[in-house]
């Protein structure tokens, strides 16, 4: 059915896993096979890296850096540019295939492409601007300034849910600082990462196909890259278990982590809210993907003088979407990743009403091909410890409220901290939300819901969510090394803190 689609994003029956400079054959790992969730069937099976032959890999970023660190960073900008084109090119058919590997309705699987396009943009304009300062000096006759220098090779670790757009959250910046890539997606989604490397092969190779490399494989690889010196940093996305390894490892070098972990995202709905509006945004950020973003709404904290007209409206919308193969026109639901995901829904649900929560609506798995689950509600209330966890669903669990200060003490009071947001028409209550005292989160809507961030502005979270920042802002600090220079013009050697060290003639 998209043979079509597969042979012009380069992918066949059998794919190597493992991109040095040039595709390894055989990469000598495991085989795995990639699945589509709305049915259950293989896609095409991937050859997977060995620890061994991941090594090629490595080595082919580190020798690219030796070069490519010293090409102006807008000419690096440049190549970046020709990418985000040939991604232009290739969108429809790699959005399709996003939508085939993950589950994605159609509009997110291009939607997702659409974002790398915009990161590509986002980096050449960037590839101008990375600017150091220029700083006082307290010596007479010095001038001190900080420039930065690239850091040097980053392994960048990806999650299934966003297979192709975190990558280019990192390698679009890494590429234009100076940093070739050493990219291990998730063991889930290998043919996107396949279709992607094929795409910047067409303007990498010949010449600079070392500066963006592939490995295919299990944990074990993404253990290999954190634990190896030729990577100064590490970008992982992924479960806070999965960070927490990560992050001891790469401490234990003394290298540096960009981390985006887990996310238990909240939503406060005050009396005085625009229903309409917020009923729309709740639905996207809770059911949106299925609910397998990291910046899916998990927690909706509600006035309790609008709880029960809101809860019921949401009930009905809920009930109104039906699931469907995600490529069709229309289709807003579609399946979980895996069988053992739609295991882990059916535990959480079980469990939150062992532990006293009322099912609204949803609750069950669907009867029909492949790994679909109903869009669940439940009443809950702030002792279950449930609430505390991030269940990668679509389950939504509904708290209520009286004052805003309860409000914010629940919403803050688990341990992630990535993506938060309030509807309200009250500036007090809007400002108070966004101060010092209100969300602990990275990320902090004001009448939109918490998923759907712009490029533009750093993303990433607190707490157990990692504190990492990919994408806009000043981001790109994470992939340089800072330098801080200090000339003397002058004749003499005056000390810093009026500090004498003087020798007799």
């Amino acid at each position: 059915m998209f043979d079509d689609v597969l042979s012009r994003l380069g992918i066949k029956p059998l794919n190597s896993g493992l991109y040095a400079g040039r595709w390894m054959e055989p990469p000598g790992g495991e085989e795995l096979f990639s699945l589509n969730p709305a049915s259950g069937e293989s896609i095409a099976r991937v050859a997977g890296a060995s620890r061994a032959t991941c090594d090629a890999a490595l080595a082919s970023a580190t020798a690219a850096f030796k070069s490519w660190r010293l090409v102006p960073p807008p000419q690096r900008g440049e190549v970046v540019r020709q990418i985000g084109n040939a991604l232009r090119e290739a969108k429809s058919d790699l959005g399709l295939l996003v939508t085939l590997e993950t589950g994605k309705i159609k509009s997110e699987g291009l939607g997702e492409v659409q974002e790398m396009i915009d990161m590509c943009d986002f980096a050449v304009g960037l590839s101008r601007q990375l600017y150091g300062l220029t700083i006082a000096s307290e010596r007479p006759s010095h001038r001190m300034f900080e420039q930065w220098h690239p850091l040097g090779p980053s392994g960048c670790i990806t999650a299934f849910n966003f297979p192709v757009a975190v990558w280019a959250w990192n390698a679009a910046v890494a590429l234009v600082c100076g940093d070739p890539v050493v990219w291990k997606p998730s063991e889930l989604t290998p043919l996107t990462a396949i279709a992607v490397q094929t795409i910047v092969n067409r303007v990498l190779e010949p010449g600079l196909g070392g500066l963006l490399n592939l490995t295919i494989g299990g944990r074990d690889i993404g253990q290999q890259l954190a634990a190896d010196q030729r990577l100064p940093l590490i970008s992982a996305t992924g479960s806070t278990a999965m960070g927490r390894a990560v992050a001891a490892t790469v401490a234990q070098r003394l290298g540096r982590t960009l981390l985006e972990l887990g996310g238990n995202n909240g939503l406060i709905l005050t009396e005085s809210a625009d229903l309409d509006l917020a009923l729309r945004a709740v639905l996207f950020a809770a059911v949106g993907t299925a609910g397998q973003r990291c910046t899916t709404l998990r927690r909706l904290i509600v006035h309790e003088s609008v709880a029960d007209k809101f809860v019921k409206r949401l009930a009905a919308a809920y009930m109104s979407i039906q699931p469907g193969d995600p490529w069709e026109d229309g289709v807003l639901l579609g399946p979980l990743i895996r069988e053992s995901a739609v295991q882990q829904f059916e535990a959480a649900v079980t469990e939150a009403q062992r532990q006293g929560g009322a099912l609204i609506c949803g609750g069950s798995r669907i009867k029909r091909p492949g790994f679909y689950v109903q869009p669940t509600i439940i009443a809950a209330h702030p002792d279950m410890a449930i609430v505390q966890q991030e269940t990668f669903a679509p389950i939504l669990y509904v708290l209520t409220y009286r004052a805003l200060d309860e409000a914010i003490a629940l919403h803050n009071n688990v341990p992630q901290g990535l993506s938060s947001a309030i509807f309200t028409d009250r500036f007090l209550e809007a400002e108070q939300f966004l101060s010092a005292a209100g969300s602990d989160c990275g990320i902090a809507n004001v009448n939109i819901g918490t998923s759907g961030a712009e490029i533009g502005g750093a993303f990433g979270g607190e707490k157990e969510t990692g504190g990492g920042r990919e994408a806009g802002s000043d981001a790109w600090k994470a992939y340089m090394r800072r330098q801080t220079c200090t000339l003397n013009y002058g004749g003499d050697l005056p000390l810093a803190q009026g500090v004498k060290f003087d020798i007799a003639p």
